[in-house]
């Protein structure tokens, strides 16, 4: 893999190793790491930019221990594929910086040298890896079938499911693209940043960026190796921000139908402790960049790979798990 950072850690991990997975906890919203945007978020805010109410304060103890829900990995994961932060590569959209915390749910001090993954669709619904399958998640694309079966099936079926991978599951990439990919290093402090574009949607999914943290492996040359997983689970942005990308090119120009966030089947409607990020961003402008953020508290002893179990029933019958 290309060093894409210049730095020790930003090379491709062994193909032979496994990260295997964990759990996290959410602190309160006074634990939110803040990263600065530049000009955009100057600490002096501009007129309509959308900001928390009031100064933060430092989370309760107890906060610690709310856990973060735990959400299934989705077909599309591509393991440590890229180290680096900045994860855009070529893709247009609203610039997004992702800042992240990781905190031990016991002790409530920072984990450092953990690494967090994090993977999402472009603004029109797209995975890389997985382009054949178009807008529309694990599903794929094309219209729903009309009318009842007619004849008997004549033979038991044989081979894997189409696409590759289980139902449900992980399934094969199907090209080389990794745009919108990336694992980084947190920091002394626990905290990770990366730079990617405002996500997309796509039928029977809100607007959402996947996540993974490994604890407990060793940064090489090569990378990170070893290890498990504490954590699976998703980020999830308000609906207010949402609408108000959807007439800037080019997220414009997706025409699946959108699932908002109350509709959402992967989403269990608990705010932070869901993985509501907190935002932030002119109210008026938007397309000059969006920062979201939030505390993550791991559970150090767990281990949570995402690959078990499947999403509740969907409404929607193309609803997917990714």
């Amino acid at each position: 893999m290309t060093d894409n950072q210049q730095s020790p850690e930003s090379q491709k991990t062994d193909g032979a190793t496994e990260l295997t997975r964990r759990k996290v906890v959410v602190a309160g919203t006074g634990a939110v790491a803040a990263v600065g945007l530049g000009g955009a978020f100057a600490a002096n805010a501009v007129a309509g930019e959308r900001k928390p109410a009031g100064p933060a304060r430092p989370a309760p103890l107890d906060d610690c221990y709310q856990l973060t829900s735990e959400a299934v990995e989705g077909p599309y994961y591509i393991d440590a594929d890229k180290i680096r932060r900045n994860v855009t590569e070529d893709r247009p959209g609203i610039p997004l910086t992702l800042a992240l915390r990781v905190i031990d749910s016991e002790t409530c001090r920072p984990v450092r040298d953990a690494a967090v993954d994090i993977w999402h669709c472009d603004a029109i619904g797209v995975y890389s890896g997985y382009e054949e399958q178009g807008n529309g998640g694990g599903g794929g694309g094309g219209p729903a079938p009309t009318g009842s079966p007619t004849g008997t099936p004549t033979a038991v079926p044989t081979g894997p499911p189409p696409g590759g991978g289980t139902p449900g599951g992980h399934q094969d990439p199907t090209d080389d693209k990794r745009y919108l990919r990336g694992t980084w290093r947190t920091d002394r402090h626990g905290r990770v940043t990366f730079k990617t574009v405002f996500p997309g949607w796509y039928r029977g999914r809100c607007v959402h960026i996947h996540v993974k943290v490994h604890v407990d492996g060793e940064w090489t040359d090569a990378g990170y190796e070893g290890g498990h997983t504490c954590h699976t689970g998703q980020f999830f942005f308000e609906e207010e921000a949402v609408i108000a990308t959807t007439t800037l090119d080019p997220y414009v120009t997706n025409i699946a139908e959108r699932t908002t966030l109350t509709e959402d089947t992967i989403y269990d409607q608990s705010g932070t402790q869901g993985g509501l990020l907190k935002l932030r961003y002119r109210r008026n402008d938007i397309a000059r960049g969006v920062q979201g953020s939030i505390t993550m508290s791991v559970d150090r002893d767990a281990t949570n790979d995402g690959e078990g179990g499947g999403p509740p029933p969907s409404a929607s019958p193309s609803a997917s798990a990714s």
